[in-house]
């Protein structure tokens, strides 16, 4: 394994408490640290073993060594650490001013303080794991739902890089035989099995699709599902976003058109986040600020993944629950009908709705909160309804991967056609070293400084 000049960071979160862990890694990392400590001597323990002392500042003008901080350090030989290197792992009292006095002592040993990211980097360069496990390790540290987390886990075991890499060496072998076959253009021999080949290109394409088609799910997971709740004004919105969330988040008033802007919170549901949206009613505006929120109305529903139509049950006239539902349905968008005041109505009035609806109506109280779990478990089902977001299986959840999963498709698109109208072997082998390209970039076999710097610039500093 490469071990490359020491590197020194605080690896658990800034701020006090009680405790604080200090990370080093990289050549002479062990010697380095035991320089600072007493105790035993570190250079001679057994990997994966903790011990305990003190750490001193350099001895003063009288020989005397002051003593920063009882710690206990563990040892992590290589190859079996984190990042291959030889590491250490300094638990110190959790003071700011204890893990500045350290991490001093270290730079003055000759330790350079890491760059965010640099401790994945350094296992990734190490061969620990593949770019999309590193990207993965980020994406765990920052889930904060059961299904980001999921998922990042899923891709942090190998999740789909693994099966992509063993395709993506077939395809090299195919394409040098391709590329062989230019060598004897004049003897139009031919060493690359088409058929072999493009049923190859066929089984690719077919672990892909399912990947690039999780993506919009996977950017839900990440980044929470964007839901918006639309309809007309005084149908009960903001007491439904403040029923859903147990807390006065926006002003409800019987005046109609009191929501002039979007009110946003977030909500877990069967540990997925949904970010909801309270918006203006949808009529024809009474003024310039109204017609301004209304606007921000619809362009919130374009850009939501889901949407939730609230209607009054007890006034809305059954022609414009028809025209409603026409007019989300026309959006494109996966929506859910709710209706309002389930408390007022009879059950003649709601078979007449449903009827006009001819879809599952979710009926509730807003003002009573009554029914609230049904309501969250139709939202849950509507992103649960997606078989990626299952345990276990592979989501891409990440924009990078997506640009090369689809860059990959569509070369390899290109290459079955090649195939299937008789292209030559030069635009053929073209074509295959574009989907070579996208796929080695996505697991890191193929990398650029600048590509790795922008990924692990985005790490926390220690990780």
């Amino acid at each position: 394994m490469i071990q490359l000049d020491p590197i020194a960071a605080l690896a658990t979160a800034p701020g006090i408490g009680a405790i604080a862990v200090i990370r080093v890694s990289g050549q002479d990392a062990i010697s380095i640290t035991n320089r600072l400590f007493r105790g035993k001597d570190l250079t001679k323990q057994a990997s994966h073993t903790a011990h305990f002392g003190t750490l001193r500042n350099r001895p003063d003008a009288s020989g005397e060594e002051t003593i920063i901080d009882e710690v206990l350090v563990t040892i992590f030989r290589a190859p079996r650490s984190f990042t291959k290197e030889d590491v250490v792992e300094i638990s110190c009292h959790g003071s700011e001013f204890i893990i500045q006095q350290i991490l001093r002592r270290l730079t003055e040993e000759g330790v350079r303080l890491a760059r965010p990211g640099e401790f994945t980097q350094r296992a990734f360069l190490n061969g620990q794991f593949d770019l999309v496990q590193a990207e993965a390790v980020a994406d765990l540290i920052a889930s904060d739902s059961d299904a980001s987390h999921r998922a990042a886990l899923t891709q942090l075991r190998g999740g789909f890089s693994r099966q992509l890499k063993t395709l993506r060496q077939q395809l090299i072998d195919f394409v040098a035989l391709v590329e062989l076959e230019l060598d004897f253009g004049e003897e139009d021999v031919e060493f690359a099995h088409r058929d072999q080949l493009r049923q190859l290109m066929h089984d690719i394409r077919r672990v892909l699709h399912p990947l690039i088609e999780s993506f919009s799910t996977g950017n839900a997971i990440k980044n929470g599902v964007p839901t918006v709740i639309i309809g007309k004004p005084n149908a009960g919105k903001s007491t439904l976003l403040n029923a859903l969330l147990n807390e006065e988040k926006a002003i409800v008033s019987d005046i109609p058109g009191t929501t002039r802007d979007v009110i946003e919170d977030e909500l877990f549901i069967d540990g997925i986040r949904f970010r909801l949206i309270d918006t203006a009613g949808l009529r024809q505006a009474t003024d310039t600020i109204e017609a301004i929120g209304i606007e921000r109305t619809q362009q919130k529903m374009r850009d939501a993944s889901l949407v939730i139509y609230l209607f009054d049950g007890l006034n809305i006239a059954p022609t414009d629950l028809r025209d409603a539902v026409a007019e989300v349905q026309a959006s494109g968008k996966p929506y859910l009908l709710i209706g309002n005041k389930l408390d007022a109505i009879d059950a003649g009035r709601k078979e007449e709705l449903e009827g006009i609806a001819s879809e599952p109506i979710v009926w509730i109280s807003a003002a009573r909160h009554t029914h609230l779990d049904e309501l969250k478990a139709a939202l849950s089902a509507h992103v649960r309804t997606d078989a990626a977001v299952q345990t276990g299986s592979a989501v891409v959840t990440n924009a990078r991967h997506y640009e090369h999963l689809t860059g990959t498709d569509n070369a390899l698109a290109r290459a079955i056609a090649g195939l299937d109208t008789g292209v030559t072997p030069d635009w053929l082998a073209m074509d295959l070293r574009v989907a070579l390209q996208h796929l080695g970039e996505l697991t890191g076999e193929i990398t650029t400084d600048d590509l790795l710097d922008s990924i692990f610039s985005k790490f926390c500093i220690g990780k």
